[in-house]
């Protein structure tokens, strides 16, 4: 039946010309899939089209079965009414405009015809036309609905052979035939398609979930870098505040002091220009020759303490355990322990006061064990802007600060614990980060 061509389904969303082929696929494959797709694309634009066709189609050739006597080699009688044979022939043919639409009411509108059929013994050929609509049930609805319209198909040939001999063998098996098979048809064609976008369904989803992680790696990214060049600009800028200030305090009576102040400044000013310029470059799609230099470490914690140093803020480094036994700690951990001192030196530089009877000072203490790194930086000073993070008062620097390094702790199951020393004044900040085959 040319209306089994198109199966009346339609295709999964995205599913264009060729699609589903692969690269191996003939190409005689690939040319028919691509008519198939056209066919149903132009099927769902416009369906009265394809419907009027086929109807068109069957209802010509229920006419030349009937003109060419070709009805006569199967009847039963021949005597029948030939304005009969011919009215039964459009009965069957002309319905079919509803096919898709009301494919059950098709079938019932047929089956008055069709007990007429075989109770005048014409047996018009075009009564297998109600195999269509069977099929259509078959393709879309619960499969009672399947067996309600082999009842419907079915049910006239049987009356007619419960009063005439001889019918069932010749007439109703070979409904029963027509309609299983049309039957197992569509539910084959109904399952490929259920099948079909299914998988296209999964696709869409695998590429939203896809799109959705790219997404939120970009995020991440994004928020990697922003606190990157958060610890670099801001610990880097309060170093340059802190020398600039004493290179100007010291400009009057220490020129010599003052030319130190200087050359720090540009030092660090240069140190930092290439640590953004290594974090940028890395960034730029086009530049694949962009320096990719490791980052800090364990190692570069001297230096970044004499900066302090520089800067006017006395810092007292210590160390207790061996670093790296038995189990080394990554770069990773040691980049963060690493940022972590850098932001609570630079917010001492920033917001802390020296107290009246002492001059401002920070203590770092590293200590090492074999399940932890833990990094404890205290300062002298009093009214410690950080402090407010802990009292919940506005200071939206130290807060951003706190929060970024309690994320990077977050990232290797560490803790972080930040707030005022009650004892004497003064603002701690304390990490302790599992290592790598210890988790917490």
């Amino acid at each position: 039946m040319t209306d089994l061509a198109t199966t009346d389904a339609k295709p999964p969303a995205g599913a264009g010309p060729g699609s589903g082929t692969g690269s191996d696929t003939a190409p005689l494959t690939r040319a028919i899939r691509r008519g198939l797709d056209r066919l149903r694309a132009f099927d769902r634009r416009r369906p009265l089209v394809w419907d009027a066709a086929v109807t068109a189609f069957w209802t010509v050739a229920a006419v030349l079965d009937y003109t060419s006597g070709g009805w006569r080699t199967v009847a039963r009688d021949v005597t029948a009414p030939e304005s009969l044979v011919l009215l039964m022939s459009l009965c069957f043919s002309l319905p079919l405009l509803l096919r898709r639409r009301h494919p059950m009411a098709v079938l019932l509108l047929m089956a008055p015809v069709s007990l007429l059929n075989v109770w005048t013994g014409a047996v018009v050929q075009a009564a297998l036309l109600q195999l269509i609509p069977a099929f259509q049930i078959a393709l879309r609805f619960p499969l009672r609905r399947l067996a309600a319209a082999g009842l419907v198909l079915c049910a006239p040939v049987a009356a007619v052979a419960a009063r005439i001999p001889g019918i069932w063998d010749q007439q109703l098996v070979s409904y029963l035939w027509g309609f299983v098979f049309v039957a197992l048809l569509g539910i084959a064609v109904r399952t490929r398609r259920d099948y079909t976008e299914a998988l296209v369904e999964r696709a869409h989803r695998l590429e939203h979930e896809r799109d959705q992680q790219a997404r939120l790696a970009a995020a991440a990214e994004r928020t990697r870098i922003a606190r990157e060049m958060h610890d670099i600009i801001g610990h880097n800028l309060s170093v340059i505040t802190g020398l600039a200030d004493g290179g100007a305090y010291a400009a009057a009576k220490s020129p010599e002091r003052a030319a130190q102040a200087l050359d720090a400044i540009g030092t660090t000013s240069r140190q930092a220009l290439s640590e953004l310029r290594r974090l940028l470059g890395v960034l730029r799609d086009d530049h694949p020759d962009a320096d990719r230099a490791p980052q800090p470490t364990l190692d570069d914690l001297t230096p970044l303490i004499e900066r302090v140093r520089r800067a006017g803020l006395p810092v007292h480094l210590e160390s207790h355990g061996e670093p790296g036994h038995p189990t080394p700690l990554t770069t990773g951990r040691q980049l963060t322990v690493y940022r972590v001192v850098q932001e609570s030196l630079t917010n001492t530089l920033k917001h802390a006061s020296p107290p009246t009877d002492a001059p401002l000072s920070a203590t770092v203490t590293l200590t090492y064990t074999p399940t932890h790194v833990e990094a404890r930086i205290t300062d002298t000073g009093t009214g410690t802007g950080t402090a407010s993070d802990a009292q919940d008062t506005p200071a939206p620097t130290p807060a951003q600060g706190i929060m970024g390094m309690r994320e990077r702790a977050a990232l290797y199951n560490g803790t972080i614990q930040a707030g005022p020393l009650p004892a004497h004044g003064g603002w701690h900040i304390h990490l302790r980060l599992p290592l790598e085959d210890h988790p917490q």
